[in-house]
């Protein structure tokens, strides 16, 4: 599990959770439509980033019978829900709310409460506009850490420009909170500029506006969100750890091409890659002669003198060698192979190379 995200997510679970209830609170004294959504907005963040923490939990189980690469995968998972959740819930909820906003409007010229202070020695508005306040400066705070994660994670060349690699993002939990925390942003501005035009132009359907606009960035954001994830679930190809193996057999002087080199992400830590290569003539045979004969000189030790003069016992001794002699060069070749990989290309995990064949060297 990366702590990072879970720290993030964590932050992001305790703002939300707490701005749940203010909002609500607020909403229920006001009933601004603009607050009611934003209300649900944090509620379903606050549901979706637990959901997110334990996909973070389950994808943190390492291999076993049934899962022989670990179970990071299923963070898309918990992932894939989140989203689905954020798209029925936030955003079918909230344009609810807004439609029967929009009908009590219709049928009786105002929003129940909208305004109404009768009940109250203060003006509800100032209830609205605290709670706005606090949660703009919660959500900030909770972005800038998501963000900061993001930003260290990026190779030192891209840092200098990270919104062109945001979609690009390999960790789709740390992108959900960031996303998030963003809208959660946008939906409290949005969210005071409908209740103070409500109030100053007399028009609740500033108000209603701004609600309709905070649902149906929940809605974009969950689209986006499931897209993400339904690709990682997809069995997405790594295309930079292939190309990170195509630049080390090209400056492997013992391997000559590769090819069918494919890959599968696991989770933004862990991808499996596997490949065939082939292998120079000139550089597999200098010194396999050596190694050869030290192979049958250690197999003779073995043998009993008395038993070193049988055809059939030489000849095993002699074939054995050779085929020792040559999977101890392909392995060590393969050695350095994937040593030179995972020194570039840390994430990846699991790596298959099969010597697929010997190229002649073409001089001759």
């Amino acid at each position: 599990m990366s702590s990072n995200s879970k720290t993030a997510v964590t932050a992001a679970i305790i703002g939300n959770a707490g701005l749940t209830v203010l909002k609500f609170g607020a909403a229920l004294v006001s009933h601004s439509p603009s607050m009611m959504n934003e209300a649900i907005h944090s509620l379903m963040d606050t549901t979706n980033q637990l959901f997110l923490l334990f996909g973070l939990r389950a994808a943190a189980r390492g291999s076993d019978q049934l899962y022989a690469f670990g179970h990071g995968q299923k963070k898309y998972l918990w992932n894939l829900w989140s989203a689905i959740g954020l798209f029925s819930i936030g955003c079918g909820l909230g344009l609810a709310h807004a439609w029967h906003s929009w009908i009590s409007l219709t049928n009786t010229g105002q929003i129940s409460g909208l305004g109404s202070a009768t009940i109250l020695w203060f003006d509800p508005m100032w209830i609205s506009g605290i709670v706005l306040f606090i949660a703009l400066v919660v959500e900030a705070y909770v972005l800038r850490i998501a963000w900061l994660e993001y930003v260290s994670r990026l190779d030192s060349p891209l840092s200098s420009r990270p919104f062109s690699q945001l979609m690009q993002c390999k960790d789709p939990t740390l992108l959900a909170v960031l996303l998030e925390d963003a809208i959660a942003v946008t939906g409290v501005v949005l969210a005071a500029v409908g209740i103070m035009l409500a109030r100053t132009l007399d028009n609740p359907l500033w108000d209603i506006s701004m609600s309709v606009v905070i649902a149906v960035m929940l809605g974009v954001a969950a689209v986006v969100l499931g897209r993400i994830n339904m690709r990682f679930l997809s069995d997405v190809r790594d295309i930079e750890a292939e190309n990170v193996f195509a630049e080390v057999v090209q400056t492997h002087r013992e391997v000559e091409r590769c090819h069918d080199v494919r890959s599968i992400v696991i989770d933004e830590q862990h991808t499996v890659l596997v490949a065939e290569v082939e292998v120079r003539e000139e550089m597999m045979l200098a010194g396999l002669r050596q190694e050869i004969d030290r192979h049958e000189q250690f197999l003779l030790e073995r043998v009993s003198p008395d038993r070193r003069s049988n055809v059939a016992l030489l000849e095993y001794i002699a074939d054995r060698s050779v085929v020792e002699a040559t999977l101890e060069r392909t392995e060590h070749i393969i050695d350095q192979l994937e040593k030179a990989l995972r020194e570039r290309c840390p994430r990846i995990s699991h790596v298959t190379i099969e010597v697929q064949g010997i190229v002649e060297d073409s001089s001759e």
